[in-house]
């Protein structure tokens, strides 16, 4: 029997699993491995365990990477799957993002139980959402609904949708499509409308730097396009302090040599916003990105942070 090549350490939600599965398996296509060459860890984060307050109170993003960390610097695994808008900008001294692999679809997508879409929605209705860039954009569009914290995995969201719990709620396109499920969507948000966090529909793998057997393994899962588009939206990100506590939204796209980048922050009731557009070479990704937060935060002037940031 063989023993295991790597060790994939991942969170134990059906999609955190999908998402390991997926990175597991172009690990085989590129090297002729067999499956049982890959063990897949399952690690329980704090952001897992955490379910009675929103994560920004909590902590922020950080719970849902932290132990999983932990363990890669302990050497217990090998390399770690996360979703990109789940990371932090500021990783822990010795850690890398070392590959992105192909992004799907970026929008989020609508699941309504009362009306099939936000704008069909009765006055006055309840959607459920964890996300405060979702919050603040859906009280943008629709000022007078009710947006409460809705925690938990796909499935416990889609239950609690099923038992009535809300009239509608928000999920990541990429997630559904990754388990399965893009039947479940109602209607799919428009970018201009409603723009994605940073680093959504991204699977990206985390490994410790300076090992250059990972680093070999990992070479060819490394996606061009995405990853110049994650290192500008991070960028981005970076430039504002962005975490679960600031409603940021901003999105990359790689064309060839140029990339095209718009971004966007919003108070938490969604009436103020600050957009930005910029475009660039693609190889200048991170700097552009970085330029973008830069000029919006100016935009927005400090006090616009003050109070809720």
């Amino acid at each position: 029997m063989q023993t295991a090549t790597l060790t994939i350490g991942t969170r134990g939600s059906p999609l955190a699993l999908a998402q390991a599965h997926e990175a597991r398996a172009r690990l085989m296509a590129a090297h002729g491995l067999p499956e049982e060459a890959f063990a897949i860890e399952v690690i329980s984060t704090s952001g897992d365990r955490i379910q009675d307050r929103p994560l920004s109170e909590a902590g922020g993003k950080g719970l849902f990477t932290k132990e999983i960390e932990e363990a890669l610097l302990d050497r217990r695994i090998d390399i770690a799957v996360h979703s990109s808008k789940d990371m932090p900008t500021q990783l822990p001294d010795g850690l890398e993002l070392s590959a992105f692999l192909p992004r799907e679809d970026v929008r989020d997508a609508f699941i309504g139980r009362a009306a099939p879409t936000i704008r069909g929605l009765p006055h006055g209705a309840t959607v459920g959402s964890s996300s405060l860039r979702r919050q603040a954009l859906i009280r943008r569009m629709r000022p007078d609904i009710s947006v409460v914290t809705f925690r938990g995995n796909v499935q416990t969201r889609l239950r609690k949708l099923e038992e009535g719990q809300v009239a509608g709620t928000m999920l990541a396109c990429a997630g559904l499509k990754r388990l399965g499920m893009a039947d479940v969507v109602t209607d799919l948000m428009p970018l201009d409308i409603f723009p994605p966090a940073p680093g959504q529909g991204a699977i990206c793998i985390e490994s410790r730097i300076g090992d250059e057997r990972i680093a070999r393994l990992l070479e060819p899962l490394d996606h061009r396009d995405t990853a110049l588009a994650l290192a500008c939206e991070r960028a981005f990100l970076a430039a504002l302090d962005g975490s679960c506590r600031t409603p940021i939204a901003g999105h990359a796209v790689v064309d060839g040599s140029r990339l095209r980048f718009g971004g966007l922050i919003l108070s938490p009731d969604g009436q103020n916003a600050h957009d930005v557009t910029i475009e660039g070479r693609a190889g200048d990704a991170a700097s552009l990105g970085r330029s973008a937060g830069e000029t919006v935060r100016a935009k927005a002037g400090p006090r616009f942070f003050e109070g809720w940031s």
